[in-house]
């Protein structure tokens, strides 16, 4: 009698030990599931303030390279591309600064005019592929026969931190919109990183 007695008690005990590690691993896979990152076409988050002040920075400069094209000798092919990134990042700007107006987020200065070097000087270089003001003014000097193919280096490297930025924001990121634009801009500014290299391959 008293086995079978100390058989049911051990017996109950086993279920709620049971029932109790079930409760628990539920519970912790709903904190799990609320943890995570859900896409929203009306929330953001720090994530993704952080790629629009950032690229709106970096493409400034992009559109700041493409300005020193102007009036220099270049193939064809490099005058297309770099009016293809202005006509891609400019109108990206102006998203990304109505994403910070309408979120209440500082909307950061961008590069002016090249001779505003303080302006340069206080941008965030730190950014994957930022440029210096050093780099900007070297290429800027650059003579026509050199002018080209540091250009193209450059852009090159500035791309390149670009899709590094975006690939971030699609990890991090909560507000849909941003997110579908940074798996545009891997997309497009990894293809023109392909077709710069073949550039400077031939």
């Amino acid at each position: 009698m008293h086995n079978r007695t100390l058989t049911r008690a051990l017996g109950a005990t086993t279920l709620a030990l049971t029932l109790a590690l079930t409760i628990a691993a539920c519970g912790n896979e709903d904190e799990g599931s609320n943890a995570a990152t859900e896409a929203s076409t009306t929330d953001h988050n720090d994530a993704d303030a952080a790629f629009a002040s950032d690229m709106l920075q970096h493409h400034a400069q992009a559109l700041s390279m493409v300005d020193l094209t102007s009036e220099r000798p270049l193939d064809p092919e490099v005058t297309e591309l770099a009016e293809q990134i202005r006509d891609a990042q400019a109108p990206e700007i102006e998203t990304f600064t109505g994403w910070l107006t309408d979120w209440d987020e500082e909307v950061p200065e961008t590069m002016g005019e090249m001779d505003e070097m303080d302006e340069m000087e206080g941008m965030d270089s730190d950014m994957p592929g930022m440029m210096s003001a050093e780099d900007m003014t070297a290429l800027a000097d650059a003579p026509d026969d050199e002018f080209q193919t540091r250009w193209l280096e450059m852009m090159v490297e500035h791309h390149t931190g670009a899709v590094e930025m975006a690939e971030t924001e699609t990890e991090t990121g909560q507000y849909k919109p941003a997110i579908d634009l940074a798996e545009d801009i891997i997309a497009s500014q990894t293809a023109e990183i392909e077709t710069m290299e073949g550039m400077l391959g031939s």
